[in-house]
């Protein structure tokens, strides 16, 4: 599968149906299939690493001084080891440098300010009140409002330590989080508030599909839950924030806007060889690994997005976060049952595959679950969906996501190009399925997920 996005004027060319192309801010995982992986956010801290289970395609080996992991899409040669907290080592290095070596340094200075030789001296002057203080609407404000209801996640892999940030829901210590934060957990789950103080928690429940956790702080009590805004009046170019772990260094603000909606987001998921495919808001605000599972916020402090997703290791500008109103559901469904549902179509299909007969771009059916709603709305294996709603359709991949940003029982319209070149609208009530496992396109990419209609999406397996 080349590294190549597979159309380059694609609207979203990045988002390719080859997850490669696509990179989750979670740390990697270091090995001989390494080198094409995808960045995850959670802060790895090394420890004894794991033997590889019986018959696994790639090993998880934390890299010695406690690099980023990758999780392997292919075979490939080592990557360069990268420490962990390298910048924040240096930042610390710097400050200490400036304290100790400045303490002297200042010293001498002071003593020929105060000498009569001297005629220099320096002034300093307050900032004024418009960059000081909280005004309503402003960066500052935002984050102030924020900030009390941002937490850092450390959770015990058998890999070592991995490190994300969530955001609390209740009083009583619902935090919501990526999956991918708190997957693989062994042992404990620790929570660090914003006023310092630490506090064992343990998972709720999880939704692979949408890359989210619930996890439940376990002797909280009187926390500040954050306060959710709506993903659904989001302009492009609004001014966001994000608040998070950026490589362990926790209660860090970054802000940018907006810059699109409704991409395709194409994730390494926990299942080896598995993707999680997701309908993700795109921003160019500053996200790093360890801001998995943060809020991304308005200007009024709202929680209008969870950052899950950046291209690349570190960020570009390019990160993506999952809209607050699909997180909604899924988080009060898991406090509710400990589980999460998904929207069923009940079709199956390829993401290399469109309609060989024509020059029709868009998701081409291949199979059609008896008795499912795709069955019931008229679709027939060899049609080819280009529009959900009103959002364009390039590849199967783009279906998975628009699909995934409704509710089950939801009513959707879909454009239809038949197989006979006929194009057609029908009206699809979507069933429900439980999310056990990560979405995903047909195609053997996905090892052990055959249902009894193969591997497609909302069809099948879960």
């Amino acid at each position: 599968m080349s590294d190549e996005p597979k159309e380059a004027g694609r609207d979203a060319g990045i988002l390719a149906a080859d997850s490669r192309n696509v990179f989750d801010d979670r740390t990697e995982a270091t090995g001989a299939a390494a080198q094409h992986g995808p960045s995850w956010g959670p802060h790895q801290i090394p420890g004894p690493a794991a033997p590889p289970a019986a018959g696994s395609a790639w090993t998880h080996t934390p890299p010695p001084h406690g690099g980023y992991p990758t999780a392997p899409l292919a075979v490939g040669g080592q990557p360069p080891q990268r420490q962990r907290r390298g910048m924040g080592a240096v930042i610390t290095a710097a400050i200490l440098a400036g304290v100790v070596g400045g303490a002297a340094g200042f010293g001498g200075a002071y003593a020929l300010l105060d000498s009569p030789s001297s005629g220099t001296t320096l002034v300093q002057q307050p900032g004024s009140a418009a960059s000081t203080d909280y005004v309503p609407g402003s960066v500052t404000a935002a984050a102030a409002k924020a900030m009390p209801s941002t937490v850092d996640i450390k959770v015990r892999t058998a890999g070592g330590t991995s490190e994300g940030s969530g955001v609390i829901l209740t009083a009583d210590g619902d935090v919501l989080t990526n999956n991918h934060v708190v997957a693989g957990a062994n042992g404990r789950i620790t929570v660090t508030l914003a006023d310092g103080s630490e506090h064992p928690a343990t998972v709720v429940g999880t939704s692979p599909s949408y890359d989210l956790a619930v996890i439940k702080i376990t002797d909280a009590q009187n926390l500040t839950p954050a306060v959710l805004g709506q993903s659904s009046t989001l302009q492009v170019g609004q001014p966001v924030v994000a608040i998070g772990s950026p490589r362990g260094l926790t209660g860090t603000v970054t802000s940018g806007i907006i810059s699109a909606f409704n991409r395709t987001v194409v994730t390494q998921g926990e299942t080896r060889g598995q993707a999680v495919v997701y309908n993700g808001l795109q921003t160019d605000t500053p996200i790093n690994p360890g801001n998995s599972g943060g809020p991304l916020i308005n200007l009024d402090g709202q929680v209008i997005g969870i950052n899950s997703a950046i291209v690349g290791q570190d960020s570009t500008g390019l990160g993506f976060a999952i809209p607050i109103d699909q997180a909604k559901r899924v988080a009060e469904e898991i406090m509710r049952t400990g589980s999460a549902t998904k929207p069923l179509l009940g079709v199956q299909g390829n993401t290399a595959s469109t309609n060989p007969a024509s020059d029709t771009s868009g998701a081409r059916i291949d199979v059609v679950q008896p008795g499912s709603p795709a069955e019931a709305a008229g679709i027939t294996a060899g049609d080819t969906v280009t529009k959900v709603g009103d959002e364009k359709v390039e590849d199967f991949t783009d279906l998975i996501a628009r699909i995934g940003s409704y509710a089950p029982g939801a009513q959707v319209q879909l454009t239809v190009v038949t197989s006979g070149g006929e194009t057609k609208t029908v009206t699809v009530t979507l069933g429900s399925q439980p999310d056990r496992s990560a979405t995903t396109t047909g195609g053997s990419q996905v090892p052990g997920n055959a249902g009894p209609f193969g591997r497609g999406p909302f069809g099948g397996g879960n």
